[in-house]
C-alpha cells in the first residue's frame, strides 16, 4: 500500500499546478492532503477532481484557512470527523479513516510562526495531542499518523540547525515534545530506511531557498510499533512543485 502526504498550501491553487492529473498518473492508494483552504461548500466539487477515489475533507469554519482531506481507493468502515475539541474541530485539523488492517489519523498541526498568539495555540495544541495520541494508540495500537507537524525533530532536519535553535518549529521544547510523542509507541518511518541528511518537505519561497535545497523537514508518516516491519520504504517526492511542500509516500505492506 502506498500512502502519500501533502501540504497543499490550498487544493485549488495546487490543482491549478496539476495535482488531479498527477494523482492519475501516481496512482497511489492513499492521499492526505493538509491545509486544504476550502469552504466547505466546495467539497463536491473537489471530490469529482478525483473519481476513482472515496474522498473525505473536513473543512475550518474560517474560508480559505487550514482544513485536511483524504481520497482513498478503498472505502473505510468508519470516518471520523475532528477530535471533539471546539477550536481544533473549528479549525478543521484532524480527519481519521478506519479501516479492517490500521487506522489512518491525518493532522495539520497549528504554526507558530505568525507570532505569540498562534505559538500560544500551537503549544495548547500539543498539549493536547499527547495524552489524546496515547488514548487512541490504545484504542488502535495499528495507527499510522501522517500530516504536517510545523515541528523539525533532530538537527539532521533542518538546514543550518545553529541559525534556528530560537525560531517556532526547532524550539528545543517542540523538539522534545516530539521525542516524548514517538516515545508513545510511533515510529518515524522515514528514519526507518533513510538516515541520510537534507530530506527536506518545506522550503520558504524566500530568497530560492528551494533551488539551494535550504528546507526543512516537517511533514511525517509515523507508525505504530505493531506496524514498523511492515515499512517497505519512504521516499520524500521533492521533485513535485505544486506547494511550498512536497509530498511523502509511505509504502506499507498492508
Amino acid at each position: 500500500m502506498k500512502i502519500v502526504t501533502f501540504n497543499l498550501n490550498g487544493l485549488r491553487a495546487a490543482d491549478q499546478k496539476g495535482l488531479s492529473e498527477w494523482i492519475k498518473i501516481h496512482d497511489a492508494d492513499i492521499y492526505c492532503f493538509q491545509e486544504i483552504k476550502m469552504d466547505a461548500s466546495l467539497h463536491d466539487t473537489a471530490r469529482a477532481l478525483f473519481p476513482n477515489y472515496h474522498a473525505y475533507f473536513y473543512s475550518a469554519q474560517k474560508k480559505g484557512y487550514s482544513g485536511v482531506g483524504i481520497i482513498s481507493k478503498h472505502e473505510p468502515k468508519e470516518v471520523t470527523y475532528g477530535c471533539g475539541h471546539d477550536l481544533y474541530d473549528a479549525e478543521g485539523r484532524i480527519l481519521w479513516l478506519h479501516f479492517d488492517e490500521f487506522s489512518l489519523l491525518n493532522t495539520y498541526y497549528p504554526s507558530g510562526s505568525q507570532g505569540d498568539e498562534r505559538q500560544k495555540v500551537k503549544e495548547d495544541f500539543l498539549a493536547y495531542m499527547l495524552p489524546y495520541l496515547q488514548n487512541e494508540l490504545e484504542r488502535y495500537p495499528k495507527l499510522v499518523h501522517v500530516g504536517d507537524f510545523n515541528i523539525c525533530h533532530q538537527e539532521i532536519d533542518i538546514h543550518h540547525p545553529e541559525k534556528h535553535h530560537k525560531v517556532s518549529g526547532f524550539l528545543p521544547h517542540e523538539r522534545a515534545w516530539f521525542s516524548s510523542m514517538l516515545n508513545l509507541g510511533l515510529v518515524d518511518s522515514l528514519r526507518v530506511v533513510n538516515p541520510n541528511p537534507d530530506q527536506y518537505t518545506w522550503w520558504s519561497y524566500r530568497s530560492g531557498a528551494r533551488a539551494k535545497n535550504l528546507g526543512w523537514r516537517i511533514d511525517y508518516q509515523l507508525v505504530s510499533e505493531g506496524l514498523k516491519d511492515r515499512i517497505q520504504d519512504h521516499r520524500i517526492l521533492s521533485e513535485i512543485v505544486m506547494s511550498d511542500h512536497c509530498p511523502t509516500e509511505l509504502h506499507l505492506s498492508i
